[in-house]
């Protein structure tokens, strides 16, 4: 008998997107929790074309250094 592994499904909370997007444009920053909710989102198929185009100007923002990257899990003191 062969097993194969299969990852846990990943699902994003409605209205998170917004939520990560709002926060890493007030604090300049994306957080651990924010990368993972990223991840989330990019693996679903689903995802509106307009939060694909928001996901897509976020990546650019951190490309072009306007957002910073930390291992903090929360932004949150």
């Amino acid at each position: 008998m062969i097993f194969i592994y299969q990852e846990p499904p990943v699902y994003l909370l409605p209205f998170a997107l917004g939520d990560l997007f709002a926060n890493a444009n007030a604090t300049g920053c994306i957080t651990l929790a924010d990368r993972y909710g990223l991840m989330a989102a990019i693996f679903d198929e689903s995802l509106p074309e307009d939060e694909k185009r928001s996901i897509d100007r976020l990546l650019r923002a951190i490309c072009k250094g306007h957002i910073k990257v930390i291992d903090e899990i929360s932004t949150m003191a």
